[in-house]
């Protein structure tokens, strides 16, 4: 059996406080002047990421990670994509952590693509 890595770590806590809408156990993963970069936006230090991460739970409802599809890591970051389910579509999603004394300084986060659920009539 294989020993949690630094980068796992850190990715099963960002999993577990999302799912959990665990905005503290969240804001503990980024240093106080992180940066959050999306194509449509940029937020800079704790009390702007703290606002924009209780909005966005609020808009998905529930998040849930299905999968983890790919995963990479370095001394100093984490790439990953996964599929996730929320209260409105699923989602596939990607996000690349600068990290540095085992928290965030920057995260570039994007969606693939996104399915919104079909139900039967």
């Amino acid at each position: 059996m294989s020993e949690t890595t630094a980068g796992q770590k850190f990715y099963q806590e960002q999993i577990a406080a999302l799912e959990t809408h665990d905005i503290d156990g969240l804001m503990e993963q980024y240093d106080d002047d992180a940066v959050l970069i999306g194509f449509d936006f940029a937020i800079k230090g704790h009390q702007a990421l703290r606002d924009h991460f209780v909005a966005y739970l609020a808009r998905l409802g529930s998040l849930k990670v299905v999968s983890t599809d790919r995963f990479m890591e370095t001394e100093d970051s984490i790439f990953f994509e996964a599929t996730v389910h929320t209260s409105l579509a699923e989602a596939k999603v990607y996000d690349v952590f600068i990290l540095r004394d085992g928290k965030a300084t920057h995260q570039f986060t994007g969606v693939i693509s996104v399915s919104p659920f079909s139900f039967p009539t």
